[in-house]
């Protein structure tokens, strides 16, 4: 059995510049984590790093307006080898829908739980900077717990 991460949000903003936030690293650093290097083209490797915290993926697939896909590699969370991260886009007259996944996990456990909530929160950080012009991203993210 494989468990996934699983969000939807909807935003006033073009399906243009929601995959712009998606792929350009200084504009996923604006929303997940502050410190975002690397290549987005696919095959390439981005790095989102939280601290000393590396958190690496591959771009798998790119669709300009439509789709975002990355893999998890080795190097980064403990049980995050091998899942996989997508940004799905779509649009009608009000609004562009992002639907976030993150499959492939192989339990639901503690941390994957703790993952889906900190997901919601990087979602709505992007919600932010599409519609105010400013995310949350790490380390100024909304703290959901004491580590």
């Amino acid at each position: 059995m494989s468990y996934e991460i699983n969000h939807k949000i909807g935003v006033k903003a073009s399906p243009e510049d929601a995959y712009q936030a998606l792929t350009q690293p200084s504009r996923l650093a604006q929303w997940w984590t502050s410190d975002t290097r690397g290549d987005s083209r696919v095959g390439g490797t981005l790095e989102f790093w939280f601290g000393n915290f590396c958190q690496k993926f591959e771009v798998l697939e790119l669709k300009p307006g439509e789709l975002v896909r990355w893999k998890a590699a080795r190097e980064g969370m403990e049980e995050w080898p091998g899942t996989e991260v997508s940004f799905a886009l779509s649009s009608d007259a009000k609004q562009t829908s992002i639907r976030f996944r993150h499959s492939g996990w192989s339990e639901n456990t503690p941390f994957h739980a703790h993952c889906s909530m900190k997901w919601a929160t990087f979602m709505l950080s992007l919600k932010d900077l599409l519609e105010k012009g400013e995310g949350r991203p790490a380390p100024r993210d909304l703290a959901i717990d004491y580590f």
